[in-house]
Order: C-alpha cells, then sequence, then structure tokens
C-alpha cells in the first residue's frame, strides 16, 4: 500500500512503528506476558484496608489518554473491562536520564489501541477512582490504523460506532468499542453450555454426524450443491442433522443431540442468516408430548442461567418463560383466527380459502404448504407468550408420526415466541412403509415444482426397516434462541460474522482519465487522496477553493510539487 493510500492518521502511526524499532524496541514482541489479574478483578475485589492486589500484572489496549507533564493517566481495556493506569516518568524511566520511555515512547509514539502490559499496584486516587499505578509497562502490539474512538461527556454519546453494515463487517473493530456487543457472545456460550450441561445431566450423548451429505434429509429447504471431485458425485451441505440422529436411535443409542451448523440456500434478512446453528436431540422410548415438558424445562434453565430470571423482555414486549408454556392446536389457532376449519379439506378447497381469505399462494404449494400459508400470515404474529402449537396436518410433516387419536394429524409441536417460531418436535415416524409414502408424496410435490420438497433417502428407509424404537426428537435454533435471550432485533447481532453482500469497492478513475482534462500525472494521486477519486467529482468543484487546497496539501505534507496556478486548476474542472 502506497503512502499516498493511507490517511495521516495512518502515517503517523507508521512513522512510529519505525522510531520504535530505531529505538530498539520491537512493537511486536514474541514472548509471552504473564497477567495475574484482570480489570474486572480489581473493580470487584480490591479493598484498601486489606491492601490486596499490590503485585499486579495486567494487559490490554489503550483506550484513552491524559497526557500531562512527568505524570498521566490511560484508560486500559482487557477481555473484562477497562480501568484506569496512573503512570509517572520517574518510575518507569528510573536510571534513564533521558526517559526515553515515558517522554518519548509514552507520550508521542503509542496510541489509543495500542497493547500494552502494565505491572504495578491498585490504589484509589485523590478525586476517589479505582486505578492501577505503573511501575513498569511493556509494548505488546503496535496499532497501526486508528479506532472509531467512542467519546461521551454529560451522558450523551459522540461517533458511536453503531452503523450496522460496518459492524457486521468488521465485528473485530465492534467488540473493542462497543463492550455491550461482547456480552451477547458471552451470554450465547452460557445458552449452548446451559443446554449441554442440561442433556448430559440426564445421560444423553453428544455426537457428530456429517455436514456434506450425499442427500440433503430431514427438513423441506432448499441446499447448497457441491462437487467431490475424487467421487465425481454432487454432495450437499445439510439442511438438518435429523436423519444421521435417527440413524443412531436404530443403532441402539438411548438419546443423542448435536449442535451443529446446517445450511439452507434461501433468503436472508432479520431474522435469517443462510448458515445457521442448530440443535438437535432424539431421545427413544418418549413421544412428543415428554418432549414438550422436557423444552419447557430447558427453557426456563436457560433464562435463569443467562438472565438471573424467566422474566424478559423482548422487542419491548414481556416475555415470560415459566413453566408450563400456552398448548394450541394448529386447527384451532386458524380456526381462532380466520373461522375457517382446514379439518379434512381437500388442496382445491384450502386453495379456494387462501383467494378468499387474500392469502398469497402459487400452484407449486400442496396441502402442507397452503395450510402453514394461512397459519404464517393469521397466526404466527400473534403468538407472543410461549406457545406450543400442536397436532399439525399430515401432509405439513413428513418426518412425523401420525396422532394416535386422527390419522389426518402428526403428533407434533412447534414453540412460538414474540411471533417467532422457536424449535420444532415430533413422535417421530418409526413405520418404514408409511415414511417410504410420505417420501414419495414430497417426490411428487418436487415434480410439480417445490424445489423445497424433500429428497427420498433410501438408506434411511432401510434403516427404518431394522426398527427404530419409538422415539421424540426436537430441534431449536440456537441464533434465535439467542436472539430472544439478550433481545436482540435482529440474528445479525448474535451472530459474529454474518454473511454480507460483497463489499462494494469504490469506483475510483484510473490516471489517463484525469491527464485527458490536463491533470498532471503527479498530481493524480494527490486528488485522489484528497477523496477527489473520479473525474465527474473534480468538475463538480469550485476551483478557487480547489486551488487553495491542493497548494496546502502540497505544503503540510512537504510532497515538494510545483504548485499548478489557478487557471490550471480551472481548466481542470471545465470552467
Amino acid at each position: 500500500m502506497s503512502n499516498m493510500e493511507l490517511s495521516e492518521q495512518e502515517l503517523i502511526r507508521r512513522n512510529s512503528l519505525s522510531e520504535l524499532r530505531k529505538l530498539g524496541i520491537d512493537p511486536y514482541p514474541a514472548a509471552r506476558y504473564e497477567v495475574n489479574a484482570t480489570a474486572a478483578d480489581i473493580h470487584q475485589h480490591f479493598d484498601p484496608d486489606k491492601g490486596n492486589f499490590q503485585a499486579v500484572s495486567l494487559a490490554g489496549r489503550i483506550m484513552s489518554r491524559r497526557i500531562m507533564g512527568s505524570a498521566s493517566f490511560f484508560e486500559l481495556q482487557d477481555h473484562t473491562g477497562r480501568i484506569q493506569v496512573y503512570i509517572r516518568r520517574d518510575d518507569v524511566c528510573a536510571g534513564d536520564p533521558d526517559a526515553t520511555l515515558y517522554n518519548t515512547v509514552f507520550k508521542k509514539l503509542l496510541d489509543i489501541g495500542d497493547f500494552v502490559g502494565v505491572e504495578g499496584f491498585a490504589f484509589i486516587t485523590k478525586t476517589g477512582e479505582l486505578s492501577v499505578h505503573c511501575r513498569r509497562f511493556t509494548l505488546l502490539s503496535k496499532s497501526i490504523r486508528p479506532l472509531p474512538i467512542v467519546k461521551e461527556k454529560d451522558g450523551q454519546v459522540y461517533d458511536a460506532f453503531t452503523d450496522p453494515e460496518a459492524r457486521y463487517r468488521q465485528r473485530y473493530v465492534d467488540l473493542v468499542v462497543n463492550p455491550q456487543v461482547r456480552e451477547v457472545f458471552v451470554k450465547r456460550a452460557k445458552i449452548v453450555n446451559t443446554m449441554r450441561e442440561f442433556f448430559n445431566s440426564k445421560g444423553y450423548l453428544e455426537v457428530e454426524t456429517p455436514i456434506l451429505q450425499p442427500i440433503p434429509g430431514g427438513a423441506s429447504a432448499r441446499p447448497f450443491i457441491t462437487h467431490h471431485n475424487t467421487l465425481n458425485i454432487p454432495l450437499y451441505l445439510r439442511i438438518a442433522n435429523e436423519l444421521y440422529l435417527k440413524r443412531l436411535i436404530v443403532g441402539g443409542f438411548d438419546g443423542v443431540y448435536e449442535f451443529g451448523k446446517d445450511f439452507r440456500n434461501e433468503g436472508m434478512d432479520r431474522t435469517h442468516n443462510p448458515e445457521f446453528t442448530v440443535m438437535e436431540i432424539y431421545v427413544a422410548y418418549k413421544d412428543y408430548i415428554w418432549m414438550m415438558e422436557f423444552v419447557e424445562e430447558m427453557l426456563e434453565r436457560v433464562a435463569i442461567a443467562t438472565n438471573g430470571t424467566t422474566e424478559l423482555t423482548i422487542g419491548g414486549r414481556p416475555i415470560s418463560f415459566a413453566r408450563p408454556f400456552r398448548r394450541l392446536t394448529m386447527t384451532d389457532a386458524i380456526r381462532e383466527k380466520t373461522g375457517f376449519d382446514i379439518t379434512g379439506k381437500s388442496e382445491d378447497e384450502l386453495r379456494a380459502a387462501c383467494r378468499d381469505l387474500k392469502v398469497e399462494v402459487d400452484e407449486t404449494m400442496g396441502k402442507g404448504k397452503l395450510i402453514d400459508a394461512i397459519f404464517g400470515q393469521y397466526c404466527e404474529e400473534d403468538l407472543v407468550q410461549p406457545t406450543f402449537i400442536t397436532d399439525y396436518p399430515i401432509e405439513m410433516s413428513p418426518l412425523c408420526k401420525r396422532h394416535r387419536n386422527n390419522p389426518e394429524l402428526t403428533e407434533r409441536f412447534e414453540l412460538f415466541v414474540n411471533g417467532k417460531e422457536l424449535c420444532n418436535a415430533y413422535s417421530e415416524l418409526n413405520d418404514p412403509i408409511d415414511q417410504l409414502d410420505r417420501f414419495q408424496e414430497q417426490l411428487r410435490l418436487s415434480e410439480k415444482g417445490d424445489d423445497e420438497a424433500m429428497f427420498i433417502d433410501m438408506d434411511f428407509v432401510r434403516a427404518l426397516e431394522y426398527g427404530m424404537p419409538t422415539c421424540s426428537g426436537m430441534g431449536i435454533g440456537i441464533d434465535r434462541l439467542t436472539m430472544f435471550m439478550t433481545d436482540q432485533p435482529a440474528v445479525q447481532d448474535v451472530l459474529f460474522f454474518p454473511q454480507m453482500r460483497p463489499e462494494k469497492k469504490a469506483v475510483k478513475d484510473d490516471e489517463a482519465a484525469y491527464t485527458a482534462v490536463g491533470v498532471p500525472a503527479e498530481w493524480v494521486p494527490v486528488l485522489q487522496k484528497m477523496g477527489i477519486v473520479t473525474v465527474d467529482a473534480l468538475r463538480k468543484l469550485a476551483p478557487g477553493k480547489l486551488f487553495n487546497d491542493l497548494c496546502g496539501f502540497n505544503k503540510k505534507n512537504k510532497l515538494g510539487l510545483r504548485n499548478p496556478t489557478a487557471d490550471e486548476v480551472k481548466a481542470w474542472t471545465g470552467r
């Protein structure tokens, strides 16, 4: 990268980097740095009466500085928070008459964002602020790109790093300058750990199943497709873990679960990312009624572990995760909101009902998707408190056991919270003949044009033919659960690195475009450095102001170029 492409701050920092090396200071030392305390440790446990924390060693970034004479203050930020550091020339430069480490290195060559190590002791300043008195400091890593610095005065925040696109693309910066973001991901880890501990306490086994699959099964979704060169076959990124986990139940495991990445080649919005984390669990000899109670207990535990209470606020709405949750059949939910009874209705009758209810559908949709469309438009948004929607029509659930009391329904539930689906569960279908019939119906939908219809997995049918016990399974989206537990408005806020559109590159004219209007070649990088990256932008500028700016830039940066005349600049702009 040429100097003309760097900002003024970047040039200054690179010059500081060079000066540090001239002083014999490695700006990126290889040796480990021993840390024995954190900012949070000191804030929580320092007691001036006990005289503890008298030999602390911390490491972190410089986040603010108040440079004074022979003593200064700076804020150090580590992974637990911030703490003020008091640094005095005579302490860190004992025996050095030039006081180079303080006067030159600390005051002139260090910047906000640099990593340093601090050794010293904790104390309370005269103004009552807990601080660390620095006896020795070490440069651990030089930052050559300035951070966006968030300023606060009188309770008002200035220059906050809040643009969503910038935050998601540069999560590493977001985590540094917005400490509340880190707390979201700490809570995400608590959610997963609490679930894992809960499952393990029940004796269930955590397993791993293939991500690259020859048949994308277990859900109705459009898959990502790739190709294996050695085998010369297409492979799919998995859309669900289900069919492999149920093979393990066939194999004799009592209960298995997996936290894994699934992939669906579908739309992106505030609640959907093409790559997402899901947890699926399957337990032998259980049914969907048992699973509802299991999910209630699990989510109650997660809410308490994450937030200390079952009473949360999500999107401004008070929501309780205290057991028990409401239960409502899908038929009753639709009848309650529309007055229409889906019981026993044919595909044509459902399509006519969709027209009457002004539900948008298309000819590729079978009975299951037509019912789902009615439910989605009329019912989902009103399901604010945790609610189990149960007993789905059989057309909506190709992998689910028929209802024990009504063969047109299935033993299935979905849990809805704040108008969104959170988890999905079945009494699992273990009749291999029925399963094959359901797969063949999905094939019919696929031939009709439904590109989300399930593939037929004959190996899974073969597994069922060996016998699978009564079983209940459940899948829950970890991303959405984290959104709820941390009250975040978008899935991108709970993913470290969400999928983004390619970053737009700034349009920039080449040198020939500038020289064609009379700009000397040596002035082209200067114009672009000043942000005038196209000839069109150049021609929109006032010639007089541009002339003054160019001459000032030349002098300030000591470029040594011959200044253009005012008439020459006027000609460049076409005025």
